[in-house]
């Protein structure tokens, strides 16, 4: 689990291609001060486990369904990562609760600049639509981001000066390829209320929606 606030840029450094994916030697700096052989890093965006590691850089190994789901098969060695320790218990929740695991890739679409800050527009697949919502929070490349306003086929976001500076989306050019997460929360909410709404519901279900009504979420 991971917050979507970016801890450093790191880069590629190599690509080991195999018959099974593709290790991926990452460039970093403060994400390996207290890491070890199994630990999870976001990098911009896909959750990876750590396989190895030196005192500049760590291993991690993207399976063909990551490759394929995201833009990190698309990487180039030198280009700049998004980096994200885990999550810990106990550590501040600043961002919004990100999986590491990408719903689609989305396109820069257009970029302009607003009393310093950035507006960033998106192209939207109508899949995912349902689950962006304005003010709502959507994972960019691995950043928490709140998104300004969501039409039938794209959405846009703010970027702070911060963000923008130490994350690659103040990098990214229109066209760019970018990993979305929607909101993981709106995904669990719509499989535990689709079999009522479609008049599919048993016993357990109900009293999970009762659940809900009663503690004020519905």
């Amino acid at each position: 689990m991971f917050t979507g606030l970016i801890e450093e840029k790191g880069h590629l450094k190599k690509i080991n291609p195999g018959s099974e994916g593709a290790g991926l030697i990452i460039g970093a700096r403060k994400v390996l001060s207290d890491i070890k052989t199994g630990d999870s890093i976001a990098v911009s965006g896909p959750c990876l486990t750590v396989t190895a590691m030196d005192r500049d850089s760590f291993t991690a190994w993207a399976m063909p369904e990551t490759l394929k789901r995201s833009n990190l098969g698309s990487l180039q060695v030198g280009q700049p990562v998004n980096l994200e320790r885990a999550l810990a218990l106990g550590d501040r929740l600043g961002g919004h609760l990100v999986s590491g695991h990408v719903d689609a890739v989305v396109t820069l679409t257009g970029r302009r600049e607003q009393g310093g800050a950035y507006i960033l527009n998106f192209d939207l697949p109508d899949f995912l639509a349902k689950y962006i919502v304005a003010k709502g929070s959507v994972a960019l490349d691995g950043v928490s981001l709140t998104v300004i306003e969501v039409e039938k086929n794209h959405f846009s976001v703010g970027l702070i000066p911060i963000t923008a500076a130490e994350t690659t989306l103040g990098q990214k050019e229109t066209g760019s390829p970018i990993n979305l997460e929607v909101d993981m929360i709106g995904k669990y909410v719509e499989k535990m209320l689709t079999p009522h709404l479609h008049g599919e519901s048993d016993k357990k279900e109900t009293i999970t929606l009762s659940f809900l009504q009663e503690q004020g979420y519905l």
